[in-house]
């Protein structure tokens, strides 16, 4: 004997969150919790973080200044973001959102980048290179 059910429904599906839409999620849990306002996706600093991390990805070089010399400031500037104040957090090895967003709040720069109520957009990259490592970035800023 067989057995089946269907269900239909009118809605639409969802995609499951990415990793770029966890650490926006987290990060903003965080900056709920000390009353800061949540931060909204930017593409322009999302393309500057993806820059960078993909970078750091293919070449080891784990630093806020990249191999061609350019400073998180210069990135988001090149990237058409027109910013008043940015703030830029990296990391690498870590294998989840949770260990990322994680490991920033017990980091005291990078805690007050994401408690900084004054910021207000973000954008999030993340890559994994040829040995499996991840390497993170998050861009902050308030446009002028």
């Amino acid at each position: 004997m067989a057995i089946a059910a269907l269900i239909v429904t009118t809605g639409t599906a969802t995609a499951a969150p990415t990793y770029h839409d966890s650490v926006l999620s987290l990060t903003n849990q965080h900056r709920a919790a000390a009353g800061c306002p949540a931060l909204a996706v930017n593409d322009q600093l999302a393309a500057a973080a993806r820059r960078h991390n993909d970078e750091m990805a293919r070449t080891g070089n784990f630093s806020h200044t990249g191999v061609d010399g350019s400073t998180a400031a210069q990135r988001v500037s090149e990237s058409g973001y027109p910013y008043r104040v940015t703030a830029e957090n990296i990391a690498a090895g870590q294998g989840t959102p949770h260990e990322v967003v994680r490991d920033w709040m017990n980091s005291e720069g990078h805690r007050a980048n994401i408690l900084n109520c004054e910021l207000r957009d973000l954008g999030v990259a993340h890559a994994v290179d040829g040995g499996g490592r991840a390497y993170w970035t998050q861009e902050f800023g308030v446009r002028q």
